[in-house]
């Protein structure tokens, strides 16, 4: 007579495996705490970049346009190209952000501000970027049933316009 409670008793307390098997569920749980991290991060990173891109875009324009706009009707639209070159690009031409990031626009408009100052009215430069951000590590989220779909965000930054 063959005796089975012997061969699944020992199955049923080996431990052989457990160590694999514990790995297997928690290898989900890994991979997405580790594409939160990197994509997390990756939005970080753009949001203050495009931040000190517009900022000193619009330091650039303070100093270089004519502190006579408001009088003379004027705008600022002929910063544009360098505005958006100065958000985007670095000194040497470089793209600052991945292929996943873009900057959809960059504009840079005028607000004329009138009070009791010493000019009467007072220009000031408004730069506004829009950023769009797309996640590669998307499909890792797809998992626990969470759609990344694309953000996009508004950067502005505002300075007094002093002339050259």
């Amino acid at each position: 007579m063959i005796c089975l409670t012997s061969p699944l008793s020992r199955f049923r307390r080996s431990e052989d495996g457990a160590a694999l098997v514990e790995f297997g569920l928690l290898l989900p749980v890994f991979l997405l705490m580790f594409a939160l991290a990197v994509e997390g991060s990756r939005t970080f990173w753009a949001y203050q970049t495009a931040i000190a891109g517009v900022r000193d875009a619009s330091r650039f324009v303070a100093r270089s346009a004519p502190n006579s706009l408001c009088e003379t009707a004027g705008t600022l639209n002929s910063y544009t190209s360098k505005v958006t070159d100065i958000v985007t690009n670095t000194v040497g031409g470089d793209s600052l952000f991945p292929a996943s990031i873009t900057i959809a626009s960059v504009t840079p408009t005028l607000t004329c501000i009138t009070g009791n100052y010493a000019m009467g009215t007072v220009p000031v430069a408004n730069i506004t970027a829009v950023l769009n951000v797309s996640y590669p590590f998307s499909g890792v989220f797809d998992l626990i049933g969470v759609d990344l779909g694309d953000v996009s965000t508004t950067v502005t930054d505002q300075s007094r316009i002093y002339g050259v």
